[in-house]
């Protein structure tokens, strides 16, 4: 392990980190609030920290995969640790373990929280709590590729680490310039969204704050109600619709841009994920509708439920704990799957889903003709058998993280619905879950051993296992 070169990456990623507060900051100092203080004491902290670490000089600029997963992982762990500060300084979150849990979940863009009242927070802290998701949603470390590409030599280990997905690749040969490419996409996206909220009616204020919600996938709201707060139909069906535009990888929009539509309409992930929002879409509606007297009234809460929950934002219209047990189960298995590889959300993501239904379709096969050649193909090309062999495995340890993670959160001796569905909703990075962590509920109530294994799990969820399991082997830290 290249301890310096660790430590010198991590001073120049905390140094980015704390210029991520000045929004927030500025309008703390607008509104004359006292947590102006707090989030200047931790903007400045975290940047004297940063600086200090960037002080180390590595005796090799080389970027070996250890030291890039390495980085990644606790620069993540880091960036939510000392973002947690403005909430305890202040005063608003008292518990250390409570401003970790928020964090995280804002960084991971889980969106689960443990604020019983989300309005008593002063605008720069609720504006803080959402930009985290922005921040997080594309990623730390791509964000700091596009402003440094030249920060880690061999760069690419750096996005492989964070990039959701089997296999993130480059749009273009340079890593840096693809970063730029993915940001200057997720910003674009995230402008327009902003002055549609606007154009509605929206308040620039709440229109930020649910445009970097919504951008990120992570649903934090500035109301208790979460969208629902506004009631208005015209707020939902632009969320609901920049929701299921961020669940899609952002490499179509590259290929769109450049009029490449064959490549995007082939895309058999694509498809499938908007297959499946309009089916869960029609059949959630169907079934809720004695609930809501008009297919019309029907569709309008199907579509914004299935929107947040399969691009694992979050938001909430309705308490869907109280809808028919078909509805909640089809939520349930969206929850799981999530939506696409290289978007801004969460799950397994539908093309591990996909490889893992066409392998035992392969074995099917290969039980009737034990002789015969068979590949696993998606869009046309073979898939590499490691790649397949790699979907497997991590399939596995998903689920083995949620069994064990379920075993240790079980000793807060709640139902059994409310705790399997906290693990899964933080793991998958959803936010709400079901029973007393459903859309109208919070993590309080779960104890503090609770809360870090849930923000591990999240911090495990968006960075897809293996760097973080990474820090846990005596390997990694050798010396070479």
């Amino acid at each position: 392990m290249n301890i310096r070169l660790v430590c010198n990456l991590l001073g120049r990623l905390l140094m980015i980190d704390s210029l991520f507060m000045t929004p927030a900051l500025l309008v703390a100092l607008f509104d004359g609030t006292p947590d102006a203080a707090a989030l200047g004491i931790s903007m400045a902290l975290t940047g004297v920290i940063g600086a200090l670490l960037a002080l180390v000089r590595p005796r090799s600029d080389t970027l070996r995969p250890r030291e890039g997963f390495t980085v990644v992982a606790v620069t993540w762990v880091l960036v939510s640790f000392l973002g947690g500060l403005p909430f305890y300084i202040s005063g608003y979150i008292p518990s250390m373990i409570d401003c970790f849990f928020e964090t995280v979940s804002g960084f991971t863009t889980t969106g689960s929280t443990i604020l019983t009242n989300v309005e008593a927070l002063p605008r720069g802290l609720l504006l803080w709590r959402s930009f985290t998701h922005w921040v997080g949603g594309m990623g730390v470390l791509v964000l700091s590729l596009a402003l440094l590409p030249r920060m880690g030599g061999r760069s690419v280990f750096l996005m492989r680490a964070e990039s959701p997905g089997p296999s993130p690749g480059k749009l273009v040969p340079r890593i840096g310039q693809t970063a730029k490419i993915l940001y200057a996409l997720y910003l674009g996206l995230s402008v327009i969204m902003f002055f549609m909220l606007m154009l509605c009616g929206m308040n620039w204020f709440d229109a930020f704050i649910h445009t970097v919600g919504t951008a990120g996938t992570g649903g934090f709201s500035n109301y208790n109600l979460s969208v629902g707060h506004f009631g208005n139909p015209m707020y939902e069906m632009v969320i609901g619709i920049f929701l299921l535009l961020f669940g899609v990888n952002f490499s179509m929009y590259f290929y769109l841009l450049r009029g490449d539509w064959k490549t995007v309409w082939k895309n058999s992930e694509t498809r499938l994920y908007f297959s499946i929002v309009f089916f869960s879409i029609l059949l959630i509606a169907l079934n809720i509708l004695p609930q809501y007297g008009s297919f019309r009234e029907a569709v309008r809460y199907s579509f914004f439920q299935v929107a947040t929950i399969i691009t694992t934002a979050g938001f909430g219209t309705a308490d869907f704990n109280l809808w028919p047990m078909l509805s909640k189960i089809i939520l349930f298995i969206l929850m799981l799957t999530g939506c696409c590889a290289g978007s801004t959300g969460g799950g397994l993501k539908l093309i591990r889903v996909a490889m893992l239904f066409k392998g035992i379709k392969r074995e099917i096969r290969r039980t009737v003709h034990p002789r015969g050649v068979d590949v696993i193909r998606m869009d046309g090309k073979a898939v590499d058998e490691d790649i397949f062999s790699s979907v497997a495995l991590y399939f596995f340890g998903y689920m083995a993280v949620i069994f064990i993670a379920t075993l240790i959160v079980a000793l807060d001796n709640f139902d059994f619905e409310s705790t399997f569905t906290a693990v899964v909703a933080c793991f998958n990075n959803i936010g709400p879950g079901f029973g007393m962590v459903g859309p109208m509920g919070n993590f309080s109530e779960f104890s503090g051993l609770s809360k870090i294994v849930l923000s591990v799990c999240m911090l495990l969820g968006r960075l897809e296992l293996y760097p973080m399991l990474l820090l846990m082997s005596r390997r990694t830290w050798k010396r070479y």
